[in-house]
């Protein structure tokens, strides 16, 4: 049976693949050069530098290290004065409500006024106010603050309380006309009521 046609191209193809393999496998392979290598640094010099790399490093991750520790410190200690100043130092008494802003500089307390009553203190730290505001009365009260000595909570409270009482009496205070001076948290506190200096 002669070969059908078919076969005679694929073997025909085939030699085709067998003769460019050839040629390919005459051609010399291609030259590889050295790169060119820089200048000779001595084995002293190179333990030397990476010495004083491994130096560095340390030092970097030392310094980062004590900062995250006194970072932490200093976080959980403000935490422990913040928790006496708020419980008292022997830890008694009632827990109160602390809002901190950090974009604000300001911090927020929830407090008793009266039995039944309760109000809210603004210490803004950025304008140096701290305001208050019953929610059994009508009325905000701010005053300004010396930015190293700020008064605590139980102070603010009861100096604030008088000044609402000396108003219950008959005082005819004029409420403050230019709310440019107040922080954005002490502002959306009296939103609704005249704010007087204390």
């Amino acid at each position: 049976m002669p070969p059908s046609p078919r076969w005679q191209r694929d073997r025909s193809h085939g030699g085709m693949e067998d003769s460019s393999k050839e040629a390919l496998m005459e051609e010399a392979p291609p030259r590889y050069t050295e790169s060119p290598r820089l200048p000779c640094i001595p084995h002293e010099l190179k333990s030397l530098l990476l010495m004083v790399a491994l130096v560095v490093v340390a030092l970097v991750v030392v310094n980062v290290a004590f900062l995250l520790l006194g970072l932490h410190l200093s976080e959980s200690h403000a935490e422990t004065v913040l928790r006496m100043s708020i419980q008292g130092l022997d830890g008694e008494g009632s827990p109160q409500q602390l809002a901190v802003s950090r974009r604000e500089r300001s911090g927020t307390f929830a407090v008793r006024d009266g039995h039944n009553g309760s109000a809210a203190v603004v210490y803004d730290y950025g304008k140096l106010l701290v305001g208050y505001r019953s929610w059994r009365r009508r009325a905000c009260y701010i005053t300004r603050v010396d930015k190293d000595n700020f008064p605590g909570l139980d102070a603010v409270t009861a100096t604030f309380q008088r000044r609402q009482d000396e108003d219950k009496v008959g005082d005819k205070a004029v409420p403050l006309a230019d709310r440019s001076i107040l922080g954005t948290t002490i502002n959306i506190l009296c939103s609704a009521v005249p704010v007087f200096w204390a």
